[in-house]
């Protein structure tokens, strides 16, 4: 008895489960079938075993007919499988079809799968996106810093959303621009009178060839005059050539420093010299009396000749205040 009552209850539960999923798929199936979008129960059935929500299916499937877009069931879960935003992209195609933007849905396929999301680009294909560049700095040709920031406003191409360039591409570009016609100013004062010249030399480049935007626009929001690089460059090279110049008469200094140490050391060598000389001369005279060369008279007369020599020098000399 206890088995039977058991037996039925799960039997019971195992109804109840079974009738949920089937009301479950049988509920889409209603609503596809009210809504036009030919989506069959065994099709329904199926998707779960695929991998796929049936009710996301469904739901999109149903969001595409009443759009006047047919879609084929296949496709959207193929899509889901390949790892797409499957309600994304048929936002996008409804959204490309009211705007009257012709948007395939291999295309619109392809582009999430990218990583882009299809529906903001439609978007931007409507209504276009301004962009603000950083702050641009660029130096004229007589010198002058200008500082300018511009409002770039771009339109999503759908033909080159696939391998196309994105925003920074865009935002480099125009910066280089930018830089281009400012440095080839003859001076800052024409950038600052005409500042729509930036923006119109800038425009003509075809900035946007390669990348995923078309550029309608572009609008210089701010110029600024920055510093005076030119003469911060004078000064700097001035600085350089006075330090190269201390330099060189440095080393000129040591060098003649150094010749004249040397001349002082040749000086004294010779001096020493000299002293060396006189010195010999006692010892020549002591060798000449030893041999008879040099007799006593001789020796006298030559000191009267020293001595008379010396007397005549100082009777030469004038007397200076030092020797008073």
């Amino acid at each position: 008895m206890d088995f039977m009552v058991v037996l039925f209850i799960v039997a019971g539960v195992v109804g109840l489960v079974v009738f949920y999923f089937i009301f479950a798929y049988l509920s889409l199936w209603v609503q596809a079938l009210v809504s036009g979008a030919k989506v069959g129960l065994i099709n329904i059935i199926f998707m779960r075993f695929r991998k796929v929500p049936p009710k996301l299916i469904v739901e999109s499937k149903i969001m595409a007919v009443k759009a006047g877009i047919d879609i084929p069931t296949d496709s959207l879960e193929s899509h889901f499988l390949a790892g797409g935003n499957v309600s994304r992209v048929v936002q996008a195609l409804i959204a490309a079809d009211k705007a009257n933007i012709e948007l395939p849905f291999n295309r619109a396929v392809a582009i999430d799968l990218a990583g882009r999301d299809v529906l903001e680009a439609v978007q931007m294909s409507v209504n276009p996106k301004v962009i603000e560049t950083p702050l641009v700095a660029a130096m004229a040709k007589d010198g002058i810093q200008l500082k300018a920031i511009s409002r770039v406003t771009v339109r999503a191409n759908i033909d080159r959303l696939v391998g196309g360039a994105g925003e920074e591409t865009i935002l480099a570009r125009v910066g280089e621009g930018i830089v281009t016609t400012i440095g080839s100013a003859v001076t800052h004062k024409e950038v600052l009178e005409n500042p729509d010249m930036i923006s119109k030399t800038v425009l003509k480049k075809g900035l946007d060839a390669g990348t995923a935007y078309e550029i309608l626009s572009i609008d210089i929001a701010d110029v600024d005059v920055g510093k005076n690089i030119g003469a911060e460059l004078e000064t700097d090279r001035a600085e350089a050539d006075k330090k190269i110049a201390q330099a060189k008469a440095e080393e000129k200094r040591a060098m003649a420093y150094a010749q004249e140490q040397e001349m002082k050391a040749r000086v004294q060598e010779m001096r020493a010299k000299v002293v060396e000389a006189e010195a010999q001369v006692p010892l020549a005279m002591a060798e000449a009396f030893r041999s008879g060369n040099l007799g006593v008279m001789d020796y006298y007369k030559i000191q009267n000749i020293s001595a008379d020599t010396k007397m005549r020098d100082q009777i030469a000399t004038p007397e200076t205040d030092f020797d008073k």
